[in-house]
């Protein structure tokens, strides 16, 4: 139903009634409203139970006492770790890729939200055309009657005034258009909300991706570490291999021993130094991977990390935090919670479409044959009015529709369980591995003590004539190997308690400072150029208002 200028005001007003009264039963929104799901978690962490049960002697424990803390890697003492972590969360090109789908998803629900908004738009239009207005009247024999009515005296006036019809005319026009979806069972609201979950789901991608890159980062550096050190432990070996080399070759000149002890220890010798090659390998590899996780080139951090350092040490105390806490923690769970939001608000949506959709349009503006009468009141015309559109047969679409949304949900709500249930499983194995990881380190340890004592031992009477010199090939052999197997354990203590963070989610909390890691976006513009560029006032506000951006959103709409 459409009012215009041809009927009374008085009629514009009671349909523009008929419409508010129909606005104000807006309240209704159909579907179903979120529920936030109950994880279920166990009261605590098996592992950590058995750990205080047994009393493990691990040097490192975990306590459930207090929550992880973000900045987990802090936890090691390491500047240059610190500063290698920070400068990734800074410069990784997969995190700022995530922080711009984070924009684009701002942008989509922006988008979805305008459709529930009036729509105004200003027109403007000229036409030059012949209407055929002296055609119609001689049809139906109106030029005839005009006569009549006139009088024969004045008939050449009419055909004179007929002809005039007859002539093109142009006609300008300008006003405004106007509509107005009133959404009153929820549809724009529904899919508003669909699409809020949706970019809590790019908020949680992006979390999820700088808990990964953090750990991948701590993981490549202990990496690198742990080559130097092995590098180290080879260079030491070699040094005392080649001593008891010459010490035999002395012997062998005097007659006290044989070429074949010689050759042995020659041997032996050999052994050590064509492992020296793959210790190189593995650190260059690890300094190329840590370039990457920069945003730099390959090879960019060969000289700042060329100097050995020793692979970083565990805290003596590791906080693990409660299992009911991980799934406020770890961003895949809140990211498949954000997925069961938006299926479940996309329900409301698909059955909203099975109401009636009612709109309110109206123009206002002025038409005349001549521009300079379009200012006049007499040219102005106008029209106001709601229209209603109802479905009556869409051949079942409709219902499927609302069937495919329950059954997307239900599929939702188990990926939600079983993602909890993959979180508990990660923490259960990684604290399992840290703590028996520990446990043969420090038996590896002891092992060092008495393979090191042995070879001393053995070196001594062979030195002295009372042994002899298999008995040091072997003693010494089986110290090298026990030497390189706890560089290897104390490596890998490290990257399990990494890897215990990264299963904890990071210690990533919804808070100011986890979005304070949000890369400037200045510097998105540069991602092939290398090194990121320097911060400037300006990139310092735009960082201010893609953290602003890239904030989660705020609790879905009734």
């Amino acid at each position: 139903m459409i009012l215009s200028s041809s009927i009374p005001f008085r009629g514009a007003a009671v349909g523009l009634a008929i419409t508010g009264l129909a606005v104000s039963l807006a309240a209704c929104t159909v579907g179903p409203d979120f529920q936030a799901p109950d994880p279920q978690a166990p009261e605590q962490y098996n592992d950590a139970r058995r750990s205080a049960v047994d009393g493990s002697a691990a040097a490192s424990r975990v306590t459930m006492q207090s929550e992880p803390d973000p900045h987990w890697w802090r936890a090691f003492n390491d500047p240059v770790l610190d500063s290698l972590i920070e400068r990734a969360v800074a410069s990784n090109l997969t995190l700022r890729m995530a922080v711009l789908r984070i924009a684009q998803g701002r942008a989509q629900t922006q988008i979805t939200s305008a459709a529930g908004l009036p729509s105004i738009s200003a027109t403007a239009s000229y036409n030059r055309q012949l209407l055929g207005l002296k055609g119609l009247l001689e049809s139906q024999d109106g030029s005839g009657k005009i006569k009549q009515a006139v009088g024969d005296e004045n008939a050449d006036k009419v055909d004179g005034a007929l002809d005039s019809l007859n002539r093109p005319v142009g006609l300008f026009q300008v006003g405004f258009d106007a509509s107005w979806e009133l959404d009153l069972f929820g549809r724009v609201r529904r899919a508003a909300e669909a699409s809020e979950a949706q970019t809590q789901q790019a908020i949680e991608s992006r979390n999820d991706a700088l808990v990964s890159l953090q750990a991948e980062v701590a993981q490549t550096y202990a990496q690198l570490r742990g080559a130097q050190a092995q590098r180290q432990v080879l260079d030491a070996q070699l040094d005392s291999a080649r001593q008891t080399l010459d010490l035999t070759r002395s012997r062998q000149q005097s007659g006290l021993t044989s070429e074949m002890d010689v050759a042995n220890q020659a041997g032996q010798v050999a052994q050590l130094e064509s492992q020296l090659p793959v210790t190189e390998v593995q650190a260059q590899q690890a300094r190329n991977g840590l370039a990457v996780l920069l945003g730099l080139p390959p090879g960019a951090l060969d000289q700042e990390l060329a100097a050995p350092a020793a692979v970083p040490a565990v805290p003596p105390e590791v906080p693990v935090g409660l299992p009911a806490s991980l799934a406020r923690r770890r961003p895949d769970v809140r990211q498949a919670e954000a997925t069961l939001h938006a299926a479940t608000a996309q329900i409301g949506a698909s059955m909203a479409q099975m109401f009636p959709d009612i709109s309110l349009s109206g123009q206002f503006g002025s038409r005349a044959t001549d521009a300079d009468y379009l200012g006049r009141w007499a040219s102005r015309f106008w029209s106001v009015g709601p229209s209603v559109s109802l479905p009556l047969f869409q051949g079942g679409r409709l219902v499927a529709n609302v069937r495919l949304a329950r059954a997307q949900q239900a599929e939702a709500a188990l990926n939600y369980r079983q993602t909890v249930l993959d979180a508990l499983r990660d923490v259960e194995n990684a604290l399992v591995a840290y703590r028996r990881d520990q446990a043969q380190r420090e038996a590896l340890q002891r092992a060092v003590s008495e393979a090191e004592r042995a070879h001393g031992l053995a070196l001594d009477a062979y030195r002295g004539g009372l042994g002899s010199f298999l008995d040091v090939l072997s003693a010494e052999t089986r110290a090298q190997q026990a030497r390189q197997s706890w560089v290897r354990s104390n490596l890998q203590v490290t990257t399990d308690l990494v890897a215990v963070y990264k299963a904890l989610g990071g210690g990533w909390q919804d808070d100011a400072s986890a979005q304070a890691a949000l890369p400037p976006v200045g510097t998105v513009g540069n991602a092939g150029q290398g090194a990121p560029q320097p911060e400037t006032p300006r990139t310092q506000a735009r960082q201010a208002d893609l953290r602003q951006t890239a904030a989660p959103p705020a609790g879905a709409r009734p």
